[in-house]
C-alpha cells in the first residue's frame, strides 16, 4: 500500500525512519505568536531548560494585539523579546517588520514543499497550501520542541476531496473551502488530514490555496495539503532566492484514504457562512435585507495582496453608505507597502474605510473593531463563532 503526502513527510523526519502510530519526528520550523509563546516560554523556564535546539529554526511572530492593547500585551511582546536576545532567537518579529504570522511567515521563505512545520496556533495548518506538513499544537508542545527539536504526532488518516469544473465568477479559494466546511461541517474531518486535489485546485492562486489550507481546522481537520506543483515552485523562488532542490513529493496512486470526496464547482455562486459556525453556509443570493454595523477585510485567511486588489476593484470610485464601519488590515508589510504602491489604499481611503497597521485585530476580539450587543459584521476572517468578534450578542457572517 502506497503513502499520502502527508505519510511520506511524516516518515522522512521521524527520528527513527519509520511511520508507526504515534511519531516522534523533527521539526524544520517551529513558532508561536505573542499570545500563545509567551506561555510556552513560562513552560520551557518552568521546565529549567537552558538551551535551544536550533535559534535559526524557532520564531516568535508579535501580531495579535500589537500593537499593545494593554499592558499585559506590552509584557507579552516583552517576554518574547527577551526571551530571544538571551538564546539569541533570529526569527524574532515585532511591529517593525511584522504581519499576521501566517500570511508573513511564507513571505520570509519559512515554509517549502517537505517541511514538517509546527505553530502555537490552530492556523497554523495555512502551509499545507506550499506541500508542506504543518501543524498546530499546544503551548506546551512548542516549549518542548524549543528544545529538543521535534514532536509527537499521531498518524493521521487523510481525507482526499477533488474539485472539478468550472470556477465561476467571483468564486475564490474562500468561496470554495466555505462550501466544502459546508457540506461536511465542522467535525467532518476531525483530526484528519484534508487533501486537496483537482483541475480546479491547479488552476488556483498560491494566495487562494493559503486560504484553502488556512481553514482546514474549520472542519476539524489535523491540517490541510495540496500537492506541490510549478505554481508552488515559482512562488518559492520569489521569496527564497537561489534555492535548489525543491522537493516535490507527492501522494502515490495506491495510497489509502479515510474517504475520497468529489465536487463539481461549475453550477455554484459564492458563498456565506451565517452566524454563528463556519458550516452554515448559504449561496450569497439567498441572502437579502442584512442590515451591517461593520465590514472587515483582512486576516491571515484573506489579507493578501490578492484580496486587497479584489477588495479595491470593487470599491474604486464608490463611498461606502454613512453609519458604516469599514476596516482594512493588509495582511504584512509588504502587502501593505504593495497595495500603497498599486493603489489600493489609496481606493480605501477615499471609500470610507479605515486602513489599519498589519494585526489580527477583530478577528478574535482583540482590538480594532470590536463588535457590541446586536451589532452585525462582515468579515474575510475565517471564525464567527458567538462572541468571536466581541460581544456574544453580536453576529458575523464569512
Amino acid at each position: 500500500m502506497g503513502l499520502t503526502l502527508i505519510e511520506k513527510i511524516l516518515k522522512k523526519k521521524s527520528v527513527n525512519k519509520k511511520l508507526d502510530d504515534f511519531i516522534y519526528a523533527k521539526v524544520d520550523f517551529c513558532f508561536g505568536n505573542d499570545i500563545t509563546a509567551p506561555l510556552a516560554v513560562k513552560e520551557f523556564e518552568k521546565a529549567k531548560f537552558n538551551s535551544v535546539y536550533n535559534s535559526k529554526r524557532i520564531g516568535f511572530f508579535c501580531d495579535h494585539f500589537v500593537p499593545a492593547r494593554d499592558l499585559k500585551a506590552a509584557n507579552n511582546v516583552k517576554t518574547l523579546k527577551n526571551f530571544a536576545e538571551k538564546f539569541k532567537i533570529k526569527h524574532f518579529y515585532d511591529t517593525n517588520i511584522c504581519g499576521i504570522e501566517h500570511v508573513f511567515l511564507p513571505e520570509q521563505g519559512l515554509a517549502k514543499p517537505g517541511d514538517l512545520i509546527i505553530g502555537a496556533d490552530s492556523h497554523s495548518c495555512t502551509y499545507g497550501a506550499l506541500g508542506a506538513a504543518s501543524f498546530g499544537v499546544g503551548s506546551t508542545d512548542l516549549a518542548a520542541a524549543f528544545k529538543e527539536g521535534a514532536c509527537w504526532f499521531k498518524r493521521p488518516e487523510t481525507i482526499k476531496l477533488s474539485y472539478s469544473g468550472k470556477l465561476p465568477d467571483w468564486f475564490s479559494g474562500k468561496d470554495l473551502i466555505l462550501y466544502t466546511i459546508g457540506k461536511i461541517g465542522v467535525s467532518g474531518a476531525l483530526y484528519k488530514v484534508m487533501e486537496f486535489s483537482g483541475p480546479v485546485i491547479k488552476a488556483l492562486s498560491i494566495e487562494d490555496r493559503f486560504t484553502i489550507c488556512n481553514m482546514a481546522i474549520e472542519a476539524g481537520a489535523k491540517t490541510g495539503i495540496i500537492e506541490p506543483d510549478n505554481k508552488t515552485v515559482k512562488y518559492i523562488k520569489e521569496v527564497v532566492p537561489g534555492i535548489k532542490n525543491i522537493p516535490l513529493l507527492k501522494s502515490d496512486k495506491d495510497a489509502n484514504y479515510s474517504e475520497v470526496i468529489e465536487f463539481d464547482i461549475s453550477s455554484l455562486n459564492p458563498q456565506v457562512a451565517c452566524p454563528h459556525l463556519p458550516s452554515n453556509v448559504t449561496d450569497v443570493s439567498k441572502l437579502k435585507n442584512i442590515k451591517l454595523d461593520q465590514v472587515v477585510v483582512g486576516s491571515c485567511t484573506n489579507g493578501r495582496l490578492k484580496d486587497l486588489a479584489q477588495a479595491a476593484k470593487v470599491l474604486k470610485n464608490k463611498t461606502i453608505k454613512k453609519g458604516l464601519r469599514a476596516i482594512v488590515i493588509p495582511g504584512s508589510r509588504k502587502v501593505y507597502l504593495e497595495a500603497v504602491k498599486k493603489g489600493y489604499i489609496k481606493i480605501f481611503h477615499a471609500a470610507g474605510f479605515m486602513v489599519s497597521p498589519p494585526t489580527c485585530g477583530p478577528c478574535l476580539g482583540g482590538h480594532t473593531g470590536i463588535l457590541d450587543k446586536g451589532e452585525v459584521a462582515l468579515a474575510t476572517t475565517n471564525r464567527n463563532f458567538i462572541g468571536r468578534m466581541g460581544d456574544p450578542g453580536s453576529l458575523v457572517y464569512l
